[in-house]
């Protein structure tokens, strides 16, 4: 008799453990196409969210410019903390939100935030500027409480122009930047920080087995190719392109533009 329970208590648990980190992204429907990965990045939190049941959110690098606006956390019954280098950033964020000032990547970090406090972390655009990320996904492991949920969406080597950006000077590919976009001036809502690239790749084989080792024990890596950085280039763009849709139908991963991380701890 206590045989059968136990078993039909193990068969309940199985169905209750929710479903893979990828068929969430796979409902929304995934696709490698990089406007997807823009258009989506948000719809992708609330999904995770609603299906791992994640409440307390740790934004990384939130800043000015947080994901959700102060009604949205009551819509979607979530809180929200904003976390960046700068009090400054933090200053101009909206209000509504608790703020954590600290360098997620730092080897001290935990001291100061403590451990097991969120159970989802995210970050959009800003591993590129970390110079130790695996030191970072360490951090995010011992935030994250049992079960929790880190999402990181950031640009990956090697498209040509990230690649560019790690090759060329700082200054010198800062004004290749603002002369391509002005609206990325340093005095700006959207200005330009130098990258590093570390650990920024769009394949597995690169990723996964520093983030198994850390502890993770479910990672995906969904891929994206494209962007728009040579559309204002007659000749380069549509040779780009070309070589883009090629990458995309074959899978090269060495080419992908843009990447989510997702792991569940």
């Amino acid at each position: 008799m206590n045989v059968r329970h136990n078993f039909e208590f193990a068969q309940v648990s199985k169905l209750s453990e929710p479903r893979g980190l990828k068929s969430v992204a796979d409902d929304l429907g995934y696709s490698p196409d990089w406007n997807w990965s823009w258009e989506n990045y948000k719809n992708m939190i609330l999904a995770l969210s609603r299906d791992y049941d994640l409440r307390n959110h740790l934004e990384i690098g939130g800043g000015r410019d947080p994901v959700f606006s102060p009604a949205e956390l009551a819509d979607h019954r979530i809180a929200v903390t904003i976390n960046d280098l700068s009090q400054r950033e933090l200053d101009l964020a909206p209000p509504g939100f608790s703020k954590l000032c600290c360098d997620i990547a730092a080897k001290d970090t935990l001291s100061v935030t403590g451990r097991e406090r969120f159970d989802f972390a995210y970050c959009r655009m800003v591993m590129e500027h970390v110079p130790d990320v695996a030191q970072m996904w360490r951090n995010v492991y011992e935030l994250l409480t049992p079960g929790g949920v880190a999402l990181s969406f950031f640009p990956t080597l090697f498209a040509p122009p990230f690649a560019a950006n790690q090759i060329m000077p700082e200054r010198l590919s800062r004004a290749v930047l603002h002369t391509l976009f002005p609206d990325r001036a340093d005095d700006g809502d959207n200005p330009k920080f130098p990258a590093h690239y570390n650990l920024c790749r769009g394949s597995e084989a690169v990723i996964a087995p520093v983030l198994t080792e850390i502890g993770f024990r479910e990672v995906v890596v969904l891929p994206f190719y494209g962007y728009s950085y040579f559309w204002k280039i007659p000749g380069l763009k549509q040779v780009d392109a070309a070589f883009t849709k090629v990458a995309q139908a074959r899978d090269w991963r060495a080419f992908t533009s843009f990447a989510y991380v997702i792991v569940r701890k």
